[in-house]
């Protein structure tokens, strides 16, 4: 669901704050309503963010996992076929598979696609390439990297009504709330 103004789709409620301690504040309040689709944005780690917002653990592990367990089982293939099946060379009677020659290759191809598995799985995770996020469009955010804190609850999340999002996010403390509008739409932020 994403809400309209009189300048385009709105891309949700963006709150300032001026300090970690009502950031988090704010972020415990949020989590208890009930809001699926919102972020924080600090300028440096604030300790138990993430617990304070409820975020669960990553399903990074178990891509970098498939990627290792990947790497493994065709360095194994290769380097079987190469030797035993392709090419066989039979020399000094040993055999044409040997798994102690084979470990190296297998170690730096287990290694090698679980890098490969960590890199891109970041980017699908993350959503990138994103050239261009609604959020870059707020005068207000530029500060998110020096010394401001803020809340952003998204326009598809299934709590958000734009009128009482912002009375909430309103009554939390902050500096300002603001309504951020997808660039996408050739508009620009409203402050409310």
């Amino acid at each position: 669901m994403s809400a309209h103004n009189a300048s385009g789709t709105v891309y949700g409620l963006l709150a300032e704050f001026d300090s970690p301690s009502l950031l988090f504040e704010a972020v415990t309040q949020c989590r208890d309503k009930g809001f699926k689709h919102w972020d924080v944005h600090t300028p440096f780690p604030v300790h138990g963010m993430d617990e304070a917002m409820g975020i669960r653990g990553s399903r990074l592990p178990f891509i970098v996992l498939a990627g290792g367990i990947t790497g493994l089982i065709l360095a194994t293939l290769m380097q079987w076929w190469m030797n035993a099946v392709d090419y066989p060379f039979v020399i000094s009677g040993k055999p044409l598979f040997g798994l102690p020659a084979a470990i190296p290759v297998m170690f730096e191809l287990t290694i090698l696609f679980s890098a490969f598995a960590t890199f891109f799985g970041m980017w699908g995770l993350n959503g990138l390439p994103r050239l261009h996020h609604p959020l870059f469009s707020s005068r207000r955010f530029r500060r998110a990297s020096q010394d401001r804190f803020f809340i952003v609850i998204e326009a598809q999340d299934p709590k958000f009504k734009l009128d009482e999002t912002r009375d909430f996010l309103a009554s939390l403390g902050g500096l300002a709330v603001e309504e951020v509008v997808d660039a996408a739409d050739g508009a620009e932020s409203v402050e409310g």
